[in-house]
Formats: C-alpha cells, sequence, structure tokens
C-alpha cells in the first residue's frame, strides 16, 4: 500500500493541476476541450496504478509524470507569454477561435502531445529510471492503448451525429488524415532515435527542432476553421 501511494502521489500532482485548469478555464476555449480529455486519460493512468494493473508501476508512473510536465510546462510558458514548443503554438493561437470546431482542438492537443511531448518524456524518463527505452517499451504501449481507446470516445462524444456530419463536410476529411496509432508508432521511433543522439548534442538538438516543427504543422492543419 505504502509503494503504490509513493507511487501514485506524482501522479496525483499532475491530476490537481490539470483540474485547476479545468476549473479556470472556459468550457469552449481550446486548451481547456484538450485538458478535459488528458485529465480523464491521467486519472485512469492513477486508477490502474492503485489497483495494480501496470506491469512496472514505477516506469509507468515516471513516463506518466514526465509526459504530463510538458504539456504543463507548455501551458504555463503561453500563459507567462512565452513561447511555448512549435508543436503547442498552434492550439494556443487558435483555442478561440469561433470557426475551431471542438474536436479539431481535441485532436490538435493530441497530436502535439503524442506526436512530440511522449518521445521526449520517453527519453526523460529514462534518464530517471536509469534504463532504456526497450525497458519502457510494455508501459509505453498500455498508455498507448489508454489513449487510442481515449480518441475513439473522444470522436464519439464530440463528432457530430450522423444526420449532422455530412461526406462533404470538412470535418469528414479532416478526421480521415490523422491517426493516434500511427502517431504513437513514429513517437516509438522518434524516442529510440532521440536515445541513440543523447551523446551527440548538436544532433540531438536539431532532431528535437525537426520533430517539434513537424507536428507543430500538423497541428496547424487541424485547426483549420471549419465553422459551424
Amino acid at each position: 500500500m505504502a509503494q503504490s501511494q509513493h507511487l501514485t502521489a506524482p501522479v496525483g500532482t499532475v491530476v490537481s493541476r490539470m483540474r485547476a485548469l479545468d476549473a479556470d478555464l472556459p468550457a469552449r476555449d481550446g486548451v481547456a476541450v484538450f485538458n478535459r480529455v488528458y485529465l480523464a486519460v491521467t486519472e485512469e493512468v492513477e486508477r490502474r496504478l492503485r489497483t495494480g494493473r501496470f506491469t512496472d508501476p514505477e516506469a509507468a508512473a515516471t513516463l506518466d509524470v514526465r509526459f504530463a510536465e510538458r504539456y504543463l510546462a507548455a501551458v504555463a510558458a503561453d500563459a507567462a507569454g512565452r513561447r511555448p514548443p512549435a508543436c503547442w503554438r498552434p492550439l494556443f493561437q487558435f483555442r478561440r477561435h469561433p470557426g475551431v470546431r471542438p474536436l479539431q482542438f481535441a485532436l490538435a492537443g493530441i497530436n502535439a502531445h503524442i506526436g512530440h511531448d511522449l518521445a521526449l518524456a520517453v527519453v526523460d524518463a529514462c534518464r530517471t529510471l536509469g534504463c532504456e527505452p526497450s525497458d519502457l517499451q510494455d508501459e509505453f504501449d498500455r498508455v498507448g492503448d489508454l489513449l487510442v481507446s481515449l480518441e475513439e470516445r473522444v470522436r464519439e462524444d464530440l463528432m457530430p451525429g450522423p444526420d449532422l456530419l455530412q461526406v462533404a463536410d470538412p470535418l469528414t476529411h479532416l478526421l480521415g488524415s490523422w491517426s493516434l496509432e500511427r502517431a504513437r508508432d513514429a513517437t516509438w521511433s522518434a524516442a529510440r532515435a532521440l536515445w541513440a543522439l543523447r551523446r551527440f548534442e548538436d544532433l540531438a538538438e536539431e532532431f528535437t527542432e525537426r520533430l517539434d516543427a513537424a507536428v507543430g504543422l500538423a497541428g496547424r492543419m487541424l485547426l483549420i476553421p471549419l465553422g459551424d
């Protein structure tokens, strides 16, 4: 029991910070939309840690916290008037745009967090735990499975009903252009590459910047205003 509390306490801290954001932000704010999605994932991770659902709970907790901290750092940077990573800038820029639909905000946040932050979080966790990415793959996959199942629920909750979402609706085509599962696979490859480059600081920095920019471009495409 003490071990469980020790591991879940840091996760509980990031859950509390996300709940505070949820309470502070207007419901229609784009960051608030993503935050609700991510809060549900993190609460589920916390619940599974408490009930012993992870094979390596220390690795799962460390990865989850390092992952969440990158999102929370981006939010704090934007609130303080500093430039967040490029992957997050489209969401912060368009967060109040009336022509962007809630589902777009959710997917843009997921894109930034999975496509960029997760790869860096794997490296952060490996450094913290003194392990290799391969040692984290099982927990990476379990957290990824949670995210994929949540993406399905997000689409169901935020997507217009069949009577409203027509074949000609641009949202239909936008949804078909991005896949969390493909993004997760690419992220694992990026994490392994970053780990391999960790002793070559210039190359690692260049790789990270290019990853950030590419994910930011995808986020900008996901946030094309579509109107009602």
